[in-house]
């Protein structure tokens, strides 16, 4: 993508560009691909599975998301890194979800699947309380683990395998509000290319 191309499609209010780099995954596998990029925390590696026995078409792994977001019981908290940036008490947290999900305008890339970032995570099986009122109650019992009912990544830098075609897509999401951000995002999908080259 062209500077000029990302001016226009901030011009037309997308708050999230994504830019592009494409390759050819080669010997990689995502694991070995996960292990070279995004081996930290706060990031993933999903593996589409159809029928349970055959390997989809795509492989995502997520690379690390500085955004989080977490609930337990009622108290959601956005984290940026280790600060905390935004924290509420919400009746509904997954109507919180939703409004902090209004935030973004995603401009999409024609060609991709189309998963290619956004919010990724687990709800916890106490989650169904937020939707059924009536378990609610005093059932649930101590969490001993400590583990929040809602966690969620910004999954706005990502390696898209697709193993139909051996390809491998970066993805890196450019705010345009940033002063100098398709440069920072091109920077970052040349460092990005440059680790692939690293030995594991």
């Amino acid at each position: 993508m062209t500077e000029a191309e990302f001016q226009r499609l901030a011009a037309q209010g997308f708050n999230r560009v994504p830019l592009l780099a494409e390759t050819f995954a080669d010997l990689e596998t995502p694991l070995s691909l996960y292990l070279k990029l995004a081996n930290r925390s706060n990031t993933y590696l999903l593996e589409s599975v159809v029928g349970g026995e055959r390997f989809g078409r795509y492989s995502f792994i997520g690379l690390a998301a500085p955004i989080r977001l977490q609930a337990v019981g009622s108290l959601v908290t956005v984290m940026h890194g280790d600060v905390i940036a935004e924290k509420s008490r919400a009746a509904d947290p997954l109507a919180f979800v939703r409004e902090f999900l209004s935030r973004y305008r995603v401009a999409e890339l024609p060609g991709l699947p189309r998963f290619c970032g956004g919010l990724v995570g687990y709800f916890s099986y106490d989650t169904v309380r937020w939707i059924e009122p009536r378990l609610a109650g005093g059932w649930l019992k101590p969490d001993a683990l400590g583990c929040p009912d809602m966690l969620l990544l910004v999954s706005e830098e990502l390696a898209v395998i697709d193993n139909l075609s051996g390809k491998l897509y970066l993805v890196v999401y450019a705010d345009p509000t940033k002063p100098r951000a398709w440069y920072d995002a091109q920077a970052r999908l040349r460092e990005l290319l440059g680790a692939l080259r690293l030995p594991l």
